[in-house]
């Protein structure tokens, strides 16, 4: 009876249908399932996002790489940060996309490739501003030149990351545009050198929804297809539910001390409610007192501090709640992960990808 996730997929699907929509049918779609999906499952998803329109798929590691090739999947499979030299077999082996962004890391992956008698396609990363990955656009001929002049490698596609594109801040909207500006003339300067540069890629999900500019021939949603959008104008719909149930009822009179809530002891009787949901599975210690769950569709309070594999509630008097009811912590229809993170003063994206270690049910 302890917690699990809820996978609404009809929700993810009409995410999906909004981005197509957004974006085209001529462009393709890169989905992300970095992050176990954003706590979604990333093998489930994957295989759900490639049946309804998805072309390629897009990871962090090589190892979440190489899980998705275990679980069977064989469409094109980008590696978002650039690898470790010694990941390099495990790449090759594994007909992974590698992003890279210098010299001597696309020497050493065609070395990799040509000892497995292999083709291995890179995509080159330009840093357009955000500094944490890639080349700079004035170098980005030489080393798409670099990546040509090997046999056993191909240039698949040029990337970058727009890293504010979700914010309609005017500060923050024009340093989205100075790196489109900037990547389209890294991308110009290898067309200029006659080199196909590949599938052209710059688009998350805030970009998808604010700039239309930065679609080119793929773009790449992440959150945005597990149910959380920067913009009223284009709502996405949650696809998490995280649901446990009620394991024990506590009656306390009137003036009784409850541990779970510091010793507080309250001025009518009162049913405290235990559920078997707690921090190990992804709730914040920092909701302890302060967030409401569900229960038979009314919002019951948090009392007391949450715990590894519990939390308390306090029901009143005549709630009518019994044991192994539902309880909802959050999802479609009562709170998003997006209000209870709002309430820690954190992203949902962190809150969805906290859901670890629980079992996932796939509906729709």
């Amino acid at each position: 009876m302890g917690a699990k996730a809820v996978i609404y997929l009809d929700n993810f699907r009409s995410n999906m249908e909004i981005v197509r929509g957004r974006i085209g049918a001529e462009r393709k779609i890169c989905v992300c399932v970095k992050a176990n999906a954003y706590g979604h499952g990333a093998i489930p998803i994957s295989r759900f996002a490639l049946d309804i329109g998805a072309e390629y798929l897009a990871v962090a590691t090589v190892s979440e790489g190489v899980e998705l090739r275990e679980g069977g999947i064989n469409v094109p499979i980008l590696v978002l940060s650039q690898p470790l030299p010694n990941e390099l077999d495990t790449i090759v082996s594994h007909n992974l996309i590698p992003l890279v962004s210098d010299c001597e890391f696309i020497a050493l992956s065609a070395n990799a490739a040509e000892r497995r008698g292999k083709r291995l396609c890179l995509h080159l990363k330009i840093d357009t501003g955000m500094r944490r990955l890639g080349c700079l656009p004035d170098e980005a001929a030489d080393l798409a030149s670099k990546i040509v002049s090997y046999r056993s490698l191909t240039l698949g596609g040029i990337a970058t990351h727009l890293s504010v594109a979700e914010s309609l801040d005017n500060e923050e909207a024009a340093f989205t545009n100075n790196q489109l500006r900037l990547f389209n003339e890294a991308v110009a300067s290898v067309k200029q050198a006659g080199i196909d540069p590949g599938i052209v890629h710059a688009a998350n999900s805030g970009a998808i929804v604010f700039h239309e500019n930065s679609f080119f021939d793929m773009v790449r949603p992440g959150i945005f297809l597990y149910g959380y959008s920067a913009s009223q104008d284009f709502p996405a719909k949650p696809v998490m539910e995280l649901r446990s149930a009620v394991t024990h009822l506590e009656i306390i009179k009137k003036g009784e001390a409850f541990f779970g809530s510091k010793n507080i002891s309250y001025t009518d009787d009162t049913i405290i409610g235990t559920v078997s949901a707690g921090y190990a599975d992804g709730i914040p210690f920092g909701l302890s007192g302060r967030y409401s769950v569900f229960i038979r569709g009314k919002p019951y309070p948090i009392v007391g501090s949450i715990n590894p594999d519990s939390f308390f509630v306090n029901l009143g008097k005549d709630s009518g709640v019994e044991i192994s009811d539902d309880v909802i912590i959050f999802g479609p229809g009562f709170s998003t992960a997006e209000d209870l993170g709002q309430k820690v003063k954190t992203i949902p994206d962190e809150i969805i990808c906290g859901i670890k270690n629980i079992p996932r049910e796939y509906i729709g």
